[in-house]
């Protein structure tokens, strides 16, 4: 490797800085594979197999999504969807898998899919003024 590729790869790897977001979206996406396996081998009923596997499909790709742009995004209404994402997702799959899991009421869920797609129309929204 020459030294100005040597330089240019340690700049780019020090300024890249710490991502709650991202962070949290690598771990949605690995207990979204766990859930999802729970709930192919560990539930019995077809309703709650359901439940489970939406939560964790829902988790895992908004996931994938936060680990992936968190990254890059600076301005201020990107950050702000992505953490609208991150609550959606939350709330909703949070709900699923809660009211398989533990009993809970699933009533949080419909907050956090409004939560989700408010999120997604302010990443659109922040697209847009780019």
């Amino acid at each position: 490797m020459s030294a100005r590729t040597d330089v240019l790869m340690t700049y780019d790897r020090r300024q890249r800085k710490p991502s709650f977001l991202a962070l949290t979206g690598g771990l949605l996406a690995a207990t979204a594979i766990g859930l999802s396996a729970y709930a192919a081998h560990g539930v019995a009923d077809g309703h709650q197999q359901s439940s489970l596997q939406t939560a964790s499909l829902y988790a895992f790709g908004h996931g994938i999504a936060l680990a992936t742009l968190a990254p890059g995004t600076t301005r201020t209404l990107g950050r702000l969807a992505l953490y609208l994402l991150l609550l959606g997702t939350l709330l909703f799959c949070g709900s699923l898998a809660l009211g398989v899991l533990a009993g809970v009421s699933t009533r949080m869920a419909p907050a956090g899919g409004i939560t989700l797609m408010l999120g997604w129309v302010v990443w659109a929204l922040d697209a847009v003024r780019r």
